[in-house]
């Protein structure tokens, strides 16, 4: 019996033994397991967190790219009204440089949104609406570039208002949108899991000295995680912060640059009036001392010897007339003056520049022209061929680096259809302009008709010539065609439709000294501001066997009228104080219409040529035969007649 007592306690002592032992096993195993889960939860913990600051950094990536793109894009469209309105080359190759940015940066974006489906097709969108803005971009950029500024400035502001920009803009915002609200789902997220992770932390410390060291360790991971979480906020509070002293440095920094802008304007526009006076100066002089010494030769010898009175007067007046058609010219080169097509004989048109091609290309060069159209004419604005002919030639002699010979000749052709490009069949006038120059490498003809590109360095070139010539023959419904080799010159030929019809005259002024059918005598009211015009006028309307009414104010036309019922015509000048004679005639006019109308105008810019209707202009200085003929085409034109007016009334 003594010895199952013994046995009996000492078993139970094993026992305990052994369940301590197997307690402080499963305690160890529990410690290591729990050791362990700490281990995991704090490493997931902390892969959440970077996973999350990861994607806010991206997100803010997004949203400030989008800002920077919509910024650029801006820029791009300011600069392109900057260079309508100035038409400075610089300024357009800063338009085409930042709408480049523009898709370099949309790159970026569509990069940085990849991983995002629904992004990426938000992107699509925002890639076809700048697709499409740039056509609409580029058609004013090249109306510009083309010298048609009225219908690149209608284009620009027409372009303000398109769905394309609405769709960008709309675009960006939604890019933006998605972003933040990326932003705030993955940020409650981070916090979840740093959450969860604490809640593990805390269950596990129930489990003893182990389980409190590590929730201990835990709880200060934890602290840390939530430390780093603290300053991650604080670094994306101070970006945003950031941003948006960046967005107001950058609206401080663009009205600057349209202060600056303007004072530049300013100080171009008196930089160009200084070379402008001081270019013509010269040949104004000289036509004014031709004009005042002839005067003076025939007043002294007026009475003594009226034919050599006669002769110097005549070189008077010839003098003038040369200073009225470089004041022509001057309107013409600053396109003041509107474009007018005419028929142009081609050999007569090389022939006539054959002297000016002389003086440009200087000394060094030696000039051939060769005609071989058969006189064949095609209609064209002179002014606009005559700029593209001494284009080319001023590009052959840089490629021959001033040295060499330049020939310029002119043929006929017969082409099929589509036989260059996509030319129409039929007769075509052929401008060559030929070189023995360095000629081009096949990369740079591909090049050649691109706005902006040049192969001239830095400063000698716009890279806007063969631009502008290309869009000329274009809008010509011609062609041009360019044959080179590196090294054995180049020849560049315009192809320009044939014109058939008879060659007619659109300037008033222009008409050639002819006989002007004799009528009656007129009551004419002449309204002219300027007294000395006002007087000259009414003299050569006696001249002519007219009865002149003289009116020096617009506004007193309205009252002569009613007291002279008798009036057959108006002679109107354009721009006066107070009213410009097309605003005047539009007042007065559905009160007389039977009366007709003449407008004499020295600056074609004065009035929209369509106020002008369909009454006759009248260019100043004018000739008595070119009056008499303005005031016959006036009367000839259907009006009604004195009594149906009045039956009407």
């Amino acid at each position: 019996m003594r010895d199952e007592a013994d046995t009996a306690p000492g078993g139970t002592l094993g026992g305990d033994a052994t369940w301590r032992t197997a307690m402080l096993v499963v305690m160890g195993l529990l410690g290591t397991a729990v050791l362990a889960a700490l281990i995991v939860t704090l490493a997931g913990a902390n892969r959440q967190r970077e996973r999350a600051l990861k994607l806010q950094t991206h997100s803010y990536q997004v949203m400030i790219v989008a800002r920077t793109l919509s910024g650029t894009i801006a820029r791009s469209e300011a600069s392109l009204g900057r260079y309508v309105i100035s038409t400075d080359k610089r300024l357009g190759q800063i338009y085409f440089d930042q709408w480049r940015q523009a898709e370099s940066e949309i790159d970026r974006l569509a990069k940085l949104t990849a991983d995002n489906r629904s992004q990426t097709r938000t992107l699509d969108r925002l890639r076809a609406a700048y697709q499409t803005r740039g056509d609409e971009l580029s058609l004013t950029a090249l109306s510009t570039s083309y010298g048609k500024n009225n219908q690149a400035l209608a284009r620009y502001y027409d372009a303000r208002n398109a769905a394309s920009l609405a769709e960008i803009d709309r675009t960006l915002d939604q890019i933006i949108a998605q972003e933040r609200g990326l932003l705030a789902k993955r940020t409650g997220d981070a916090m979840t899991a740093v959450d969860d992770a604490s809640r593990i932390a805390g269950i596990l410390g129930a489990f003893g000295i182990l389980i409190v060291l590590g929730a201990i360790a835990l709880g200060w991971l934890t602290l840390r995680a939530v430390g780093d979480r603290v300053t991650a906020e604080a670094d994306a509070t101070l970006e945003r912060e950031r941003v948006e002293e960046l967005e107001t440095a950058v609206t401080a920094a663009t009205s600057e640059l349209r202060i600056q802008e303007a004072k530049l304007r300013q100080v171009q526009k008196m930089e160009a009036v200084g070379q402008l006076t001081g270019g013509i100066a010269h040949d104004f002089n000289n036509m004014l001392a031709v004009v005042l010494g002839g005067l003076e030769l025939a007043k002294r010898c007026v009475a003594t010897d009226p034919l050599t009175a006669a002769r110097h007067i005549d070189n008077a007046t010839d003098g003038a007339n040369r200073a009225a058609a470089l004041t022509r010219r001057l309107l013409a080169f600053s396109r003041e003056d509107a474009l007018k097509p005419e028929p142009i004989r081609a050999g007569g048109l090389i022939a006539g520049m054959s002297e000016l091609l002389d003086r440009t290309l200087g000394d060094a060069i030696t000039l051939i022209t060769r005609d071989e159209s058969d006189g064949w004419r095609v209609r064209a604005d002179r002014v606009q061929l005559e700029n593209a002919i001494l284009n080319l030639a001023v590009n052959a002699r840089d490629a021959m680096a001033g040295r060499g010979v330049i020939t310029v000749a002119t043929g006929t052709a017969t082409l099929a259809e589509h036989e260059i490009d996509h030319c129409n069949a039929g007769d075509y006038v052929s401008i060559a302009v030929i070189d023995d120059g360095c000629g081009m490498a096949p990369e740079v003809v591909e090049r050649v008709y691109e706005p902006f590109f040049t192969t001239k360095e830095a400063g000698k070139g716009t890279g806007l010539g063969l631009s502008q010539i290309f869009g000329l023959v274009r809008q010509l419904d011609g062609e041009i065609t360019i044959a080179t080799a590196v090294d054995q010159g180049t020849t560049v030929t315009l192809y320009i439709p044939r014109d058939l019809a008879e060659e007619r005259r659109s300037d008033v002024a222009d008409v050639p000294s002819a006989v002007v059918t004799e009528q009656a005598t007129l009551d004419i009211l002449v309204v002219e501001d300027d007294p000395r015009v006002l007087a000259a006028t009414i003299g050569a309307l006696d001249e002519l066997g007219h009865r002149g009414i003289a009116c020096d104010a617009p506004d007193k036309a309205a009252a002569i009228l009613a007291g002279h019922t008798g009036i057959d015509l108006i002679l109107s000048d354009v721009l006066m104080p107070g009213q410009t004679g097309p605003e005047l005639i539009a007042e007065i006019g559905p009160r007389f219409p039977h009366i007709a109308v003449v407008f004499v105008t020295g600056y074609a810019g004065e009035a929209n040529a369509r106020e002008f209707g369909e009454h006759p202009v009248l260019r100043k200085p004018f000739t008595l035969t070119g009056l008499e003929h303005a005031i016959s085409e006036a009367m000839a034109a259907d009006r009604p007649a004195p009594s149906e007016q009045i039956a009407a009334e």
